[in-house]
């Protein structure tokens, strides 16, 4: 994505930026506690994956940093191991995702339905909602945390509402700003002029900090270490991949743009080793973050950028100004980021898509909000590939000719893959046809393995009944991999069409079927 660097796009940018860094505080502090580490090891985190994915990152326009999708996984780790373990396996969990860029993994986020992605938006919209609400508690005497009442309730939630209410305004009349950025502006200074009780930042913890510091891990190196973070790495890895692949697709998606996934990776990844040797939590990308970031104007590289340097000033020089502003604010801030995020035509298209599609959509949902996004999203797909599977397999039929008295076409039609074996066996009668079949798979795809053997079966079944088969129109590697297994079926000489054995997952059956098929 080009986009010209004018001084007004510079400005934007900046100011982006700038909103983006404030809201980034209070949700880094909170997922450091959500880890049971020190708040500037989640601001750490924030900082160095925020400038590194900035930088290098495949999409422009995303803001990653430390998530409590990830900060939920750490949390057993440290308790059991202390905060060096989790160092050490950032660092191997950023190893893992720069060769899963490397080995260009990241093309397979394509796999993922549009009903998952849907799903996806939802689920982490009520996610980011719920997390808000803590915001609401407050410590008693005894140190539990109990929900706010009285007065103190009521001016938590009128300043959640004047913030959201200028966002909205100022989105419509003031376009030199970013409405949230406003949003936290006026708010703050109502708080501040007022006198009035209100939380701020500085409730959760102090945010003044040093520069990270270079610090290698101190624990063992050996085979037991290894055992112990190994299998959080690859969690925190497979999570921060999908996190960041899925915010990458709909962020592209809004700003109609592409992306590099396969890129995104090895930056997510080069992140993670730097931040785990400098103190920091790791991080991936933030759905809500690059949401603010997209509804500022944010576009190119220098928001994100700006934002992580913003930050690292306000640990160092501005941490006591930073303090001041208010959590309803911000709280207000990411209400408006749920409801840009939540994906409200959901509601509309539900009762107009196929109820298998509408079920993975809640599903995913549901499982992002109970357990984690990496496990909704794998959920989501394993079911859309069930089903899907399940509808191919219905789909191979077909028709007969007869070619003489002594020769019978089989004219197939579908896919023949593990799901429609059984199907695609039932279409032939080797003890009632007449000495010569023929099967014709210029309407059909042989899709696997299985489908091979199916059809190596189907010419001993013939063969046993003192039959033969031949084939018409299956692909060349279907022929050398039958001629390789040996059976006596003949394939055709006729020049097939150009296509393999294991279809590209980019592209539908409809898109790689044959016209008529």
């Amino acid at each position: 994505m080009n986009v010209p660097l004018t001084p007004a796009r510079i400005k934007t940018e900046l100011l982006s930026g700038l909103t983006v860094a404030l809201a980034l505080v209070p949700e880094a502090v909170a997922f450091a506690f959500v880890a049971h580490v020190h708040p500037l090891v989640g601001l750490y985190a924030a900082f160095i994956v925020g400038l590194v994915t900035a930088l290098f990152g495949g999409r422009p326009g995303m803001i990653s940093g430390a998530t409590g999708a990830l900060a939920v996984v750490m949390v057993t780790l440290v308790i059991n191991h202390g905060v060096e373990y989790l160092f050490a396996t950032v660092v191997l969990m950023g190893i893992i995702q720069v060769f899963a860029g490397i080995a260009r993994l990241g093309k397979f986020i394509r796999m993922v339905p549009y009903p998952v992605m849907l799903g996806f938006v939802n689920g982490l919209a009520i996610v980011i909602f719920l997390a808000q609400l803590g915001q609401f508690k407050i410590a008693g005497a005894d140190g539990a945390l109990t929900w706010m009442q009285g007065e103190q309730l009521y001016l938590m939630l009128g300043l959640v509402a004047l913030t959201m209410g200028v966002i909205v305004l100022s989105g419509k009349f003031l376009k030199f700003l970013p409405a949230p950025l406003v949003g936290i502006l006026v708010t703050t200074a109502i708080v501040t002029f007022m006198g009035l009780d209100a939380r701020r930042v500085g409730d959760l913890a102090s945010i003044a900090g040093d520069l990270p510091s270079f610090h290698i891990p101190a624990v063992p190196f050996n085979l037991e270490t290894l055992g112990i973070i190994f299998p959080y790495a690859v969690i925190l890895a497979a999570i921060g991949l999908i996190e960041s692949l899925l915010t990458l697709n709909l962020v592209a998606e809004i700003t109609e743009t592409h992306g590099g996934a396969s890129q995104e990776c090895a930056a997510q990844g080069a992140a993670n080793i730097i931040t785990g040797f400098f103190g920091g939590m790791g991080g991936c990308a933030m759905i809500g973050q690059s949401m603010i970031n997209i509804e500022s104007g944010g576009r190119t590289r220098i928001a994100g950028t700006a934002a992580a340097l913003l930050l690292l000033c306000f640990i160092l020089f501005a941490s006591s100004a930073i303090e001041q502003i208010p959590l309803a604010a911000l709280v207000g801030v990411m209400f408006m980021v749920v409801i840009a995020t939540f994906a409200w035509s959901s509601f509309r298209i539900m009762h107009k898509i196929p109820r298998s599609d509408a079920f993975v959509l809640v599903l995913v949902s549901a499982v992002t909000v109970i357990s984690d996004l990496a496990v909704a999203v794998i959920v989501g797909v394993i079911v859309s590939a069930l089903v899907f599977a399940w509808k191919a397999s219905r789909r191979i039929s077909a028709k007969t000719e007869m070619d003489g008295a002594a020769r019978k076409i089989y004219i197939l039609n579908g896919p023949l893959f593990f799901g429609s074996i059984e199907s695609f066996n039932a279409l032939f009668d080797p003890k009632s046809d007449p000495e010569e079949v023929i099967v014709d798979f210029a309407g059909s795809r042989v899709l696997d393995h299985s489908g091979l053997q199916a059809i190596d079966s189907l010419a001993e079944k013939y063969e046993r009944a003192g039959k033969s088969v031949q084939l018409r129109h299956l692909s060349a590697d279907c022929r050398k991999l039958l001629k390789k297994a040996g059976t006596m079926v003949r394939a055709s000489e006729v020049e097939d069409p150009k296509y393999g054995v294991a279809v590209d997952y980019g592209h539908t059956f409809d898109d790689e079927m044959p016209k008529g098929a």
